[in-house]
């Protein structure tokens, strides 16, 4: 294995003085995947690049601190040479010794030529902590043979032999090491610039199914894998309410909220209610004073995004909560969610009605056809399992949404229900999001705000700007 090692060692010492000028005769390829990742990476975020090269590829990342490492003296020797702003360290990638912790981790097209894998992933351990992104790029197997060939063609600069691994593969060697992939993707099926057609394929052909699965890189995303605890009081929690003329549900919603965390905080927010909502609220939080800690406000805007935005900002737990006040997601399904995120199973927790049988008018047959096909649109725009986009209780750490919210300005204010700013703002962030399945229950009192129509034509306009901001951009 160190005969191996040597081996490449001196093949990227020899090539790295002219492998810059040799990678920007393809700048189109190595752009596009500098491009993508950067696509995840914050502005507050500190960056690692294990197999950095000569530096191009963390030239062009974001972040607020940027950090390469490389085993070839000679390709640190060019990346400092012509990156000399950013930090670059010789170092060994299956002994990584760094005296921080970083937010992402990037390997780019670097696992083929480590000669072990595993040794590199238990590495990273010591540079990332519990909220650590680790993104991998690397070449789809398929392509071994078309690579193979533009190199006897040189048309592409020999390469010595590599891994050619699946994307299993590499999810295994992550568990193995301590993390777990939780999203993956494929994309570029043209990697030279022939104007107008690489565009069009590559941005619209190779996002399609079937033809994705062709594609020439293929990108893991990984985190590291919890240790649980069954400390259920370990975080404090915020559950908003949103309320307009749902005066009959008031007061259900505390006689059947269960006691699950540390600290409980419920917030309700009246909105524009034609009934006696407001009053009732009131009522139930004098009422209630001595046994919860209920606070109350009034929204001035419209819209459940804009009540949710308001609670939010006034909320004080580690974990937020929604809860619709017509109680068709039971109150009482609540400490699932609270543990699925404390233990660590997801970062955001969407909950789902359409794995389990409904009550008979819980949702119109029309309603659960259109949540269907949404659900299939939306996990295949966000390369993850979503199957119910619009139900009301979703959960995530404060801290994460304080981050979405510094996040905002790419998606804007384009969502009047507030789900969507939620679920593409958890995506950007990179967050891992998970499915909960819940028990959807008939309205026992009151009427659906939801108009099938009009907010079947808010989800087909949230496809559209999804596909802009997350698809197709």
């Amino acid at each position: 294995m160190p005969e191996i090692e040597n081996h490449f060692l001196d093949y990227f010492n020899k090539i790295a003085p002219n492998y810059l000028k040799y990678k920007k005769r393809f700048k189109y390829y190595w752009q596009h995947i500098a491009r993508y990742i950067n696509y995840f990476i914050n502005d507050e975020d500190s960056v690692l690049e294990i197999g950095c090269g000569v530096g191009d590829t963390l030239s062009q990342l974001g972040g607020k601190r940027r950090l390469g490492i490389d085993n070839s003296p000679q390709m640190i020797v060019e990346a400092q040479k012509n990156f000399p702003d950013l930090e670059f360290v010789k170092m060994d990638a299956t002994n990584i010794s760094l005296d921080e912790k970083f937010d992402v981790i990037v390997l780019s097209n670097t696992i083929g030529y480590f000669s072990d894998i595993q040794k590199v992933f238990e590495s990273m351990k010591a540079v990332s902590h519990e909220h650590t992104r680790v993104i991998i790029a690397s070449y789809n197997y398929l392509w071994e043979p078309i690579l193979k060939l533009a190199e006897f063609l040189r048309l592409k600069k020999k390469s010595h032999r590599q891994n050619w691994l699946s994307i299993s593969d590499i999810s295994n060697l992550l568990e193995l090491a301590g993390f777990e992939m939780y999203r993956k993707s494929k994309r570029m099926l043209l990697p030279i610039n022939i104007p107008g057609i690489s565009w069009l394929i590559n941005k619209f052909l190779a996002r399609l199914p079937f033809f994705n699965l062709f594609c020439l890189d293929q990108f893991i995303f990984a985190r590291n894998i919890c240790h649980t605890t069954n400390n259920s009081s370990e975080f404090t929690v915020s559950v908003v309410i949103p309320a307009r003329n749902e005066s009959g549900n008031i007061e259900n919603a505390i006689l059947r909220m269960p006691k699950f965390s540390k600290h409980l905080e419920i917030i309700f927010v009246e909105g524009n209610s034609t009934d006696d909502t407001w009053q009732t609220i009131k009522d139930i939080q004098e009422k209630y004073k001595n046994n919860w800690d209920i606070k109350i406000m009034q929204q001035e805007g419209k819209g459940k995004g804009d009540a949710v935005r308001k609670a939010y900002a006034n909320a004080t737990g580690d974990i937020l909560m929604i809860l619709d006040a017509d109680l068709t997601v039971p109150p009482e399904q609540l400490p699932k969610f609270y543990h699925a995120i404390a233990k660590g199973k997801g970062e955001f927790i969407n909950g789902s009605r359409l794995m389990y049988p409904m009550e008979e008018n819980a949702m119109r047959p029309l309603n659960e056809l259109g949540n269907r096909f949404f659900s299939a649109m939306f996990s295949w725009l966000l390369e993850q399992p979503i199957r119910d986009t619009l139900c009301g209780t979703k959960v995530m750490f404060r801290k994460d949404y304080i981050n979405l919210v510094k996040n905002r300005k790419f998606f804007g204010n384009f969502d009047p229900f507030g789900d969507f700013d939620l679920i593409f703002g958890a995506y950007k962030l990179n967050l891992k999001i998970i499915d909960l399945p819940i028990r959807y229950q008939e309205r026992v009192y009151g009427d659906t705000n939801i108009s099938r129509f009009s907010h079947g034509w808010l989800l087909i306009k949230m496809v559209g700007f999804a596909l802009t901001k997350i698809k197709f951009w």
